[in-house]
């Protein structure tokens, strides 16, 4: 007799949306390659073409110091600490140059709850990228820095996020999301936005016409179910506004935090989770591998796991390196990873369109970055 994940497989392999209670069963599951042969099968309807994709990012963190108090984070600073600081503007060009110079033409800035920085600070600060580097898509700012932005300058969110596209910001991450469930954020961390703000700041940005990414870093206090509920929080705001493109998620790394004394989760529970996202999210057209945590062995599986991108090429990454967890692949590894899976390696930006030419992988032998400005991206908001 049929077991019943088999009958939940075969309909997510034809189409048929799956419940929030089938996606804990597949949680609950053993038989990992059943699970990643369906999700893998998924992958292949939605995206039949012959190439994988990738992109090339680097992140600059614009300041470590931050109000929220997250047991998980080891990077941060609470204010006045004296290893806090505020990236000077000549070292933020610095790193952009750096970028530009192997090609590359988007960051991911992201930075902590500052008390002090105003609203129109952070509008200079994307006037003069977007001055100095007009080329240079800005893939800026977390729903947890947009919600902080509103309470500093006492203004709505919509206004404030029409400020920002104003000023030059071209596409929003899905950082602090960790998991979409008051319980597990109330537990994990103190001052920072909790689910329905959270995904307001994205609700907004979509009707804008922006397009963000999800993300979820698992494996800590959340359950199966509230793993699933937090999935069912994305696939229900990208049925309102389809602005998501695109899905990441990674286990949390405990070392150097409050939470350190957290099994980390393996392999086995990463690829699951990444397969029943895909399989849980139907309605997202892209999920990435997350190499950075996971590394290159088992971010290269996660292509047959559910995903069709393997994530960024990072010129920078600080925030994970922090918890200890530092990986590192060449612009030929990344490259290799996808090929020797037998797809075509394809460098994107983050709205997921295509570059014909690909990057000189003798000039970038560590981590570059990449992405362009979306011309029509946030017309009303810039009326």
């Amino acid at each position: 007799m049929p077991r019943r994940i088999d009958h939940i497989l075969a309909a997510a392999c034809d189409g048929t949306r799956i419940s929030a209670a089938d996606a804990v069963e597949l949680l609950a599951s053993a038989d990992l390659a059943a699970i990643g042969r369906a999700a893998n099968a998924v992958t292949a309807r939605l995206h039949p073409e012959p190439w994988r994709t990738y992109n090339i990012d680097r992140n600059i963190n614009y300041t470590n110091v931050c109000t929220a108090v997250c047991d998980f984070c080891a990077f941060y600073r609470p204010p006045k600490h004296a290893e806090g600081y505020v990236l000077d503007r000549e070292v933020l060009f610095h790193k952009i140059e750096e970028m530009v110079s192997v090609g590359g033409d988007q960051i991911l800035l992201q930075g902590g709850l500052h008390p002090t920085l105003t609203l129109e600070w952070y509008e200079e600060l994307l006037r003069d990228i977007k001055a100095r580097f007009p080329q240079v898509n800005v893939h800026g700012f977390s729903p947890p820095e947009i919600h902080h932005f509103t309470k500093i300058s006492k203004l709505p969110l919509r206004t404030v996020l029409e400020r920002l596209a104003r000023a030059g910001l071209g596409s929003l991450p899905g950082g602090g999301g960790e998991i979409l469930v008051d319980r597990v954020r109330r537990e994990i961390t103190r001052g920072k936005v909790l689910t329905d703000d959270w995904l307001e700041v994205h609700r907004q940005w979509h009707l804008l016409g922006g397009r963000s990414t999800a993300t979820m870093m698992f494996g800590h206090v959340e359950t199966a179910a509230e793993r699933i509920e937090h999935l069912e929080r994305v696939r229900d705001l990208q049925d309102e506004t389809g602005g998501f493109t695109a899905f990441i998620c990674w286990s949390f790394q405990p070392d150097n935090t409050a939470m350190a004394d957290v099994p980390p989760a393996g392999p086995f529970d990463y690829l699951r989770t990444q397969a029943v996202a895909r399989l849980f999210l139907d309605n997202v057209p892209n999920i990435q591998s997350s190499w950075v945590t996971q590394g290159r062995e088992i971010g290269q599986l996660a292509l047959l796991f559910g995903a069709n991108d393997m994530g960024s090429l990072m010129l920078e990454e600080n925030v994970v390196s922090a918890a200890g967890t530092v990986h590192h692949l060449t612009l030929a590894e990344m490259r290799s990873a996808i090929s020797e899976l037998g797809f075509v390696p394809r460098r994107r930006n983050v709205f997921y369109e295509l570059y014909d030419d690909e990057p000189d992988v003798a000039a970038a032998p560590v981590a570059a970055a990449a992405g362009v400005v979306q011309p029509t991206l946030l017309d009303a908001a810039r009326t």
